[in-house]
């Protein structure tokens, strides 16, 4: 019996990294997952990865899966995913919103046009998707909805560190804003049985992302971690009586170690 037996887990931006190794989890773990990104077709992103070849890797390895493309910066389209997954596997009890889409450009050179993006991405469509989500978990009567963040939603200290030139102001003000929504959210579903908690890695994950962005030199650099340790305390927070855990800004390996599981190792 796997621990998410019978549940329905939308995970948003599961083409590859993070959100396709929690994709993967979950499914291992019984729940039938709404792979959701943009990118159905390689060659469409300059990263690697697509929810196909996601949904692929579930169904060999026996889990149920399917592939759901989504612009998530459209309403429209967010609306249409949860209507999708919801057709094809039930009502979702479980929603991860992982996906992103970022710039590392400084304040004064950021367009208009890229910062509308990533606050559609990162902020305004958790946002949308929960309100989506959440009558069925009422109705169900448990739900959990998981937001990954990111250690760029603290403060910077004074005087700033080398990296504070890179131009991150922009990510961390969207994670800032997932980590206030998701205290707030929680506070609000309380009632109705439904968790919403942050999750940040520990150490930078190497994902094409990060290794796009040259935030890590790969899963040999010290200061990095495997994202099964992400999908590991992922599913710690979408899985267990949801008044048990709510309403937690957390970080992955502190969250392993502080319900006393072991920390997954590299592959």
């Amino acid at each position: 019996m796997g621990l998410l037996d019978g549940r329905v887990a939308i995970v948003t931006g599961a083409s590859r990294g993070i959100g396709a190794e929690i994709a993967r989890r979950f499914a291992a773990e019984g729940a039938a997952v709404a792979v959701v990104a943009r990118t159905t077709q390689a060659g469409m992103s300059p990263l690697a990865g697509t929810i196909g070849e996601t949904v692929a890797e579930i169904r060999a390895a026996g889990g149920v899966a399917v592939a759901v493309p989504a612009n998530l910066s459209q309403p429209a389209e967010r609306e249409q995913l949860v209507a999708a997954a919801t057709r094809e596997l039930g009502t979702p009890d479980i929603l991860v919103n992982n996906a992103a889409v970022t710039y590392f450009t400084r304040v004064e050179d950021f367009t208009p046009k890229r910062y509308a993006l990533m606050f559609a991405v990162q902020v305004e469509a958790p946002f949308h998707l929960a309100t989506l989500v959440a009558p069925g978990m009422r109705e169900r009567g448990a739900g959990w909805i998981l937001n990954i963040s990111s250690i760029a939603a603290r403060h910077p200290v004074m005087p700033p560190g080398p990296f504070a030139g890179r131009g991150g102001t922009v990510y961390g003000m969207c994670k800032a804003a997932i980590e206030r929504f998701s205290t707030g959210l929680a506070a609000e579903l309380y009632p109705d049985n439904v968790a919403v908690n942050a999750l940040s890695p520990t150490k930078v994950v190497p994902t094409p992302g990060t290794l796009f962005h040259h935030l890590t030199s790969g899963d040999d650099d010290p200061n990095s971690e495997h994202a099964a340790v992400m999908a590991q305390a992922a599913l710690m927070l979408c899985h267990r009586q949801p008044h048990s855990l709510t309403g937690r800004i957390t970080y992955s390996q502190e969250l392993l170690a502080e319900l006393g599981v072991a920390v997954p190792q590299a592959p």
